[in-house]
C-alpha cells in the first residue's frame, strides 16, 4: 500500500474511532409519506419555499416552515434509515473509504493537505458525527442578535426528539476525573450548557445505541406541507432581472439521480423564498455557481455574473483538532465523545476509547486505547473557498490555513501539554502503561499518517512542531456566507431578493464545543422566525 493510501486508510480509522458507537444496523425508517426519490418528480412544480440541503439545519427549517406553507426539500443523498454503513459497526470504516458518488460521506482534501468528508445524506453531518450534543456559549446568542427565548425555546424543540443522556463507563470516567485532577473546573455534572470546567454532554445515540439525526426533526413536519426530494443534485439558483431593482430568486434546477434535469418555481406571494442550508462547503459553491460571487472567479469558470460579492467563499475556518493516542494494558469500551473539559485559556479536551478497526477493516483482535484531543476555540486563522469545476457534485477547492494566526496555535500547545498531565494523572493510571513516557506517545502520535504533510523528527520536543504536523480536522469548519458580509442578520442574501442561507457557513466561529446542537436549532428557530413574518405579512393587509 503506498503512502497516500495508508494515510487514508488511517484517517478513515480515526474518523471510525472519533465517529462510531455500536449502532444497531436495524433503526426503524420513519413513515415519511412526503419523501421519495427526485425522478419521481415533475418536470415542473411549485411551492412557498425551496429549501436546498436537507442536512442539520435544512431539516428542522422545512418541517418548522411546513406548518403553514408549502415546502420543496432537495438532498443530494439518500435517506439514513436502514443503511447499514451509518448504523453498524461492521461497516461504518467503509462508509469513509467509500468513494462512490452515492457514499453519505464525500470525502474532501483541503489544500492545506488534511483530509476530512463532508455529508452527502439526509440530515447530514448528525448522520456521520460523533454525537456530541452541547449548546453554544451564552454570548453567542447574544453576538448573534437571536431572541434569547425563541433560542432557548428551539434547542428544546431539538432536544426533545433526537437527544439522550450518554452511560458513563470506565474509560469515559478516568477521563473525566483526570480533568478535574489536573484543574478543568468546576466539575458542572451533566448538561448541556457550555460552562467553564469538566462536563458530560449530551448525545444523539440513545439508549439502545441507535444513532438519532436531524432526518428524525422531519417527524414535525406537517405531511401535506412537505415534499422531500431525495438525488436531487441542486445546478442553479434562477434569477430574474427584468422590471427588478435587483436580481430577485424565483426558481431552481436540480437534476435527479439519472441526469434529467426539473424545474422549481416559487409560487407568486412576497414572502415566498428559496433558502439554501448546503452546508459550509455546498453554500458558497452554489451561490457562484449561481452566479453571485467574485465577479472575475465566475468569468473564469465560464459563469454569468448575476452580483459581484466578491465575499462568498471568504473567511472559511475550520478548528484543528490534535490528539494523542493512549495505549492501555486493560480493555476499555467502545465511547464517543462524552466528556469536555472547556478550558480558560481556549481549548475544548474530549476524548474516544476502542475501537476494533486496523487499517481502516475491521480487526480480530481487541482495540486496546484511546484517543484524548484538544480543539481550539474560534479559530482565529481563517482561508477561502473556490470553484474547481461547474458540476456541484465536484468539491471546491478550499484552504482553511490552520495555525496561521499564533494564538491558534498556542492555544494548541497549552492544550496538548494539558492532556499530557492528564495522562499522567492518578485518575488516569490504570489506562496507561507505566513505562510510556509523554515523549514516547508524543512519537508514536506524530509518526502516524494523519495528514497529507510532512513530518519533522522535532514533533515531540517541540509542541508548537508536533500540533502544526499532526493537524487533523474534526469536521466543525463553517464560513463562506458569513453574516454581515454576505447575508444580513436575518440571513437575508445582500444584494439580492428572495433568498437566504440558514447553515454554518454563515458562522464567524464554531459555537460551543460542538456545533451541531446550534446547526439544529438555528433551523428551527429561523423557520418560525420567517413563518411569523409571513403571518404578520398577511395580517397586515
Amino acid at each position: 500500500m503506498d503512502l497516500g493510501c495508508l494515510r487514508l486508510s488511517f484517517v478513515a480509522t480515526l474518523a471510525t474511532f472519533l465517529f462510531f458507537h455500536d449502532f444497531c444496523a436495524c433503526q426503524k425508517a420513519p413513515n415519511y409519506s412526503f419523501m421519495r426519490n427526485a425522478t419521481a418528480a415533475k418536470p415542473v412544480s411549485y411551492y412557498d419555499y425551496i429549501v436546498i440541503g436537507g442536512g442539520t439545519a435544512g431539516c428542522p427549517l422545512a418541517a418548522s416552515l411546513s406548518q403553514n406553507a408549502s415546502v420543496l426539500l432537495l438532498e443530494r443523498g439518500d435517506s439514513p434509515y436502514g443503511n447499514p454503513n451509518i448504523t453498524n459497526s461492521g461497516s461504518f470504516s467503509a462508509e469513509l473509504a467509500d468513494l462512490s458518488p452515492t457514499s453519505p460521506s464525500q470525502r474532501f482534501i483541503s489544500e492545506d493537505g488534511v483530509i476530512s468528508n463532508r455529508a452527502r445524506v439526509l440530515g447530514g453531518g448528525t448522520c456521520i458525527n460523533a454525537g456530541f450534543y452541547t449548546r453554544a456559549e451564552p454570548y453567542y446568542a447574544r453576538e448573534a442578535g437571536w431572541d434569547g427565548r425563541l433560542v432557548n425555546e428551539s434547542y428544546q424543540w431539538v432536544e426533545k426528539k433526537v437527544v439522550f443522556r450518554p452511560p458513563m463507563q470506565r474509560w469515559q470516567s478516568a477521563l473525566r476525573d483526570g480533568l478535574v485532577e489536573v484543574g478543568v473546573l468546576p466539575y458542572n455534572g451533566f448538561t448541556y450548557d457550555h460552562l467553564y470546567g469538566t462536563k458530560i454532554g449530551g448525545t444523539i445515540i440513545d439508549q439502545n445505541n441507535q444513532r438519532h439525526t436531524a432526518a428524525d426533526l422531519l417527524e414535525y413536519a406537517n405531511p401535506s406541507g412537505l415534499t422531500v426530494l431525495l438525488h436531487a443534485s441542486v445546478h442553479k439558483i434562477l434569477f430574474r432581472n427584468k422590471g427588478k431593482a435587483r436580481p430577485v430568486a424565483h426558481g431552481v434546477v436540480f437534476r435527479d439521480a439519472t441526469g434529467v434535469e426539473h424545474r422549481a418555481y416559487l409560487r407568486n406571494g412576497p414572502k415566498n423564498e428559496i433558502i439554501v442550508s448546503a452546508g459550509a462547503l455546498g453554500s458558497p459553491q452554489l451561490l457562484m455557481l449561481s452566479g453571485v460571487g467574485p465577479a472575475d472567479h465566475l468569468k473564469a469558470h465560464n459563469i454569468t455574473v448575476v452580483l459581484d460579492q466578491p465575499l462568498v467563499g471568504q473567511g472559511m475556518s475550520d478548528n484543528p483538532m490534535n490528539a494523542i493516542f493512549v495505549p492501555s494494558p486493560v480493555p476499555v469500551e467502545v465511547s464517543l465523545l462524552q466528556v469536555v473539559g472547556i478550558t480558560q485559556f481556549g481549548s475544548y479536551i474530549e476524548g474516544a476509547s476502542g475501537v476494533n478497526f486496523a487499517g481502516g477493516s475491521p480487526s480480530p483482535r481487541p482495540y486496546r486505547g484511546g484517543f484524548i484531543f484538544e480543539k481550539i476555540v474560534g479559530p482565529l486563522s481563517t482561508g477561502h473557498l473556490e470553484l474547481r469545476t461547474r458540476n456541484p457534485n465536484d468539491n471546491p477547492s478550499v484552504t482553511f490555513n490552520y495555525f496561521k494566526e499564533p494564538e491558534d496555535l498556542q492555544r494548541c500547545v497549552q492544550g496538548i501539554s494539558t492532556i499530557e498531565k492528564i495522562i499522567e494523572s492518578k485518575s488516569f493510571s490504570k489506562f496507561k502503561y507505566d513505562n510510556m513516557s509523554a515523549e514516547t506517545l508524543l512519537n508514536m502520535t506524530a509518526s502516524m499518517p494523519l495528514n497529507l504533510l510532512p513530518k519533522h523528527s522535532n514533533a515531540s520536543t517541540s509542541l508548537e512542531q508536533f500540533c502544526r504536523d499532526t493537524v487533523m480536522t474534526i469536521w466543525h469548519y463553517h464560513g463562506g456566507c458569513q453574516v454581515g458580509k454576505v447575508v444580513d442578520h436575518d440571513y437575508k442574501v445582500l444584494g439580492v431578493d428572495a433568498l437566504r442561507v440558514v447553515d454554518g457557513s454563515t458562522f464567524y466561529y464554531s459555537p460551543g464545543t460542538n456545533p451541531q446542537a446550534t446547526v439544529m436549532m438555528l433551523g428551527r428557530y429561523m423557520g418560525v422566525r420567517i413563518l411569523r413574518e409571513r403571518l404578520a405579512s398577511y395580517n397586515s393587509k
